[in-house]
């Protein structure tokens, strides 16, 4: 019977981006995934001539985040990234840009005069506030608002809490929304890098290094974007400075082209295993040693990768006040429609993405835009997410998403010749004022959890890849890095 040094329980990104780090630090690595293919959210696939992604996707944070920290010291190759364009709002007679600096929320069309003076008061109130440490997490959008706002203002700030948070303006923290609109961003330096996995011996780098390959491996424009910004601004200097879409990319050739890179770069001591559910994690004297799968299979230590909440199910005899952690981790189900489009539209003549915020809100990718091999010739595809409530029949959801989207693009129905739906948890947990997150250590020692539901920074890939760093940093400190 072989023995491993790590078993991964769960093999999508965070799996795969958990198995190439520690096996790039001299682990034998078994990741066990339970489907018939890897990379969970971080996929794509053809439908009738189109190539769809799991969800929209924006790659961010791609200056100094997480996600390049981990390009920069273990992959082998690198996904070719495009600007990501910019944010846009649609309403019945308007399309615009949305504002990220005070000047142009001030002229923002959107929101009634009397609104964007009241909003523009908020940001700054809340960015003086945060650039003096002050935590604005507990604090909900809603109760931070002013009180005389329209009910377009807050039809608008509910639709963005949706898609930053997974849940309403009531439960999505003031904290959030800054983060989300990149008044305040979280980096992560290669010192700081180092620093947090304490270093005894070097990373096993490799010569891909994104900064040394940006001018084959990036667009132009992002390269001339992050090129120019040779120093993080403060908070309060974005007043006047921000943009939102920095540092922010699409895949060239979709989101699986993500994937690849990391599953070109794992070396041959890593194995996985698809198909191959786990029954139940093992442990011996308190410590887990291996698992239960198609068979038993024995390690040193055991990351498991799922959905925190089933942890309960894999491991017996967890304390109670880890239980009921577990229990307060709030999850938020997706509703994403793919539209294959039978000509180019003008009405889908940008990069970037859009959010439509009145009754139903959704946020939209026209993704072939970025690569005009993710459909036929001629055509278009486009792809609508929709946050939907975990009660509501699919079907119902459905129907009511594609009313939505013939209301914001009347023109639309007549052009769609490939429908698609796909209903996903795009993170595992929602990042809301009261829900709780696991931490990496669990009470049972060598069993670490990793993945969306432990680090609350970001979204999607970017989020993974913060909860990866913080996977290196407590085996650093527990002595099982190295």
């Amino acid at each position: 019977m072989d023995q491993y040094d790590v078993i991964v329980v769960g093999g999508g990104v965070s799996g795969l981006l958990a198995a190439l780090t520690l096996s790039k630090h001299g682990k034998k690595v078994l990741v066990l995934e339970k489907e018939d293919h890897v990379g969970g959210n971080c996929n794509s696939y053809l439908v009738d001539g189109f190539q769809v992604d799991t969800g929209p996707h924006a790659i961010t944070h791609l200056e100094e985040g997480p996600l390049k920290r981990l390009m920069d010291n273990y992959f082998d190759y690198l996904p070719v990234f495009e600007d990501y364009g910019h944010y846009y709002v649609r309403t019945e007679d308007r399309f615009m840009k949305i504002p990220s600096t005070i000047r142009e929320f001030a002229t923002f069309e959107i929101f009634p005069r009397r609104d964007r003076l009241a909003i523009t008061q908020t940001i700054t109130k809340a960015l003086t506030f945060s650039a003096f440490g002050m935590d604005l997490s507990a604090q909900s959008v809603y109760d931070y608002l002013p009180e005389t706002l329209s009910k377009d203002t807050y039809d608008f700030a509910n639709a963005i809490s949706f898609f930053l948070s997974g849940r309403s303006m009531y439960e999505t923290s003031a904290q959030r929304v800054l983060a989300g609109s990149s008044f305040v961003r979280d980096t992560v330096t290669q010192e700081h890098f180092e620093n947090l996995i304490d270093q005894n011996e070097p990373v096993i780098r490799t010569e891909s290094i994104l900064e040394s390959v940006l001018s084959t491996n990036l667009h132009t424009s992002l390269r001339t974007r992050i090129d120019s910004v040779a120093h993080p601004f403060t908070s309060l200097s974005r007043l006047a400075t921000n943009r939102v879409g920095i540092s922010q990319a699409y895949p060239r050739r979709g989101l699986k082209s993500v994937l690849n890179t990391i599953l070109y770069s794992l070396p041959s001591s890593v194995e996985i295993k698809t198909r191959c559910p786990v029954k139940r994690i093992i442990e011996k004297d308190g410590k887990a040693v291996g698992v239960e799968a198609d068979e038993i299979y024995h390690s040193d230590m055991v990351v498991y990768t799922g959905f925190a909440t089933s942890l309960p199910d894999m491991v017996g005899d967890l304390p109670s006040p880890y239980l009921d952690m577990l229990a307060g981790i709030d999850h938020t189900k997706s509703l994403t429609i793919w539209l294959g489009i039978d000509d180019v539209m003008e009405e889908f003549n940008y990069t970037g993405s859009e959010i439509w915020f009145k009754d139903t809100p959704y946020w939209a990718m026209p993704i072939s835009n970025y690569d005009a091999s993710l459909a036929p010739d001629g055509k278009q595809l486009v792809g609508f997410a929709f946050v939907i409530d975990e009660q509501d029949k699919d079907d119902r959801a459905i129907k009511n998403a594609y009313q939505t989207i013939y209301r914001a693009h009347p023109d639309l129905e007549g052009h769609v010749e490939m429908k698609h739906e796909q209903i996903l948890v795009p993170e595992k947990a929602a990042v809301t004022i009261d829900g709780k997150f696991a931490d990496i250590r669990t009470p049972i020692n060598s069993l670490y959890v990793v993945g969306t539901d432990t680090d609350r920074r970001s979204m999607g890939i970017t989020r993974a890849a913060y909860s990866v760093i913080e996977l290196l940093r407590v085996l650093s400190e527990d002595n099982r890095l190295y």
